[in-house]
């Protein structure tokens, strides 16, 4: 099963919360990196960690990168870290958070820094 997935590029894409279940058919997707952009345990207990999406990511072959923000989309720090992780990790990316909206606030911001986004 995969989940829905919004292209911002044609080198990445963003998503709500993912589980560890969907990295194989994410991979099959041709995704090459995962991002995660959601603290743990952010609206209580119920989601998957970081730590258990890593594991499954990196067992099948994929990069994955942690750089949890707060749902206000995050400092300009934050969009500069993002702008370092679009440049160095493998494309196509997918970054994902509670629903994706923070990881596009990311991206956008770092953007706006002049900082270099995959096209």
């Amino acid at each position: 099963m995969t989940p829905p997935v919004r292209w911002l590029t044609e080198k990445i894409a963003i998503a709500g919360q993912i589980s560890p279940e969907h990295l194989q058919s994410l991979s099959e997707l041709g995704f090459k990196s995962i991002i995660c952009n959601r603290p743990d345990n952010e609206y209580g207990p119920g989601q998957p960690s970081a730590e258990s999406i890593r594991e499954r990511a990196e067992s099948i072959g994929l990069q994955f990168a942690l750089l949890p923000v707060s749902g206000d989309g995050g400092t300009a720090r934050d969009a500069q870290e993002m702008g370092k992780l679009l440049s160095s990790l493998p494309t196509p990316i997918l970054a994902y958070c509670y629903s994706g909206g923070r990881c596009m606030a990311l991206i956008g911001n770092a953007a706006r820094m002049g900082l270099p986004i995959p096209a």
